[in-house]
């Protein structure tokens, strides 16, 4: 599978750091906060290529993370 880059997209955000279940809901790969702390607590979400159990996870610029094979990156405004 060469198109890995289609799977991830940088998201822009006003301020970092991030909290991880904020920017799960802000970059659309959570319906809801509810479903971003969900994701998280059921060991579904990766940060950096690592899972992330911590919905409060301060996340910076170039910070990637994963869900279900979707990736989006932290990216200052």
């Amino acid at each position: 599978m060469h198109a890995a880059s289609s799977n991830e997209r940088a998201v822009t955000v006003r301020e970092i750091p991030i909290e991880l279940c904020q920017f799960l809901k802000f970059g659309g790969l959570a319906g809801s906060g509810g479903e971003a702390k969900q994701l998280i607590a059921e060991g579904g979400v990766q940060v950096n290529g690592a899972v992330e159990t911590r919905k409060r996870k301060k996340l910076t610029i170039g910070d990637r993370v994963t869900v279900e094979g979707q990736s989006i990156i932290v990216q200052l405004a």
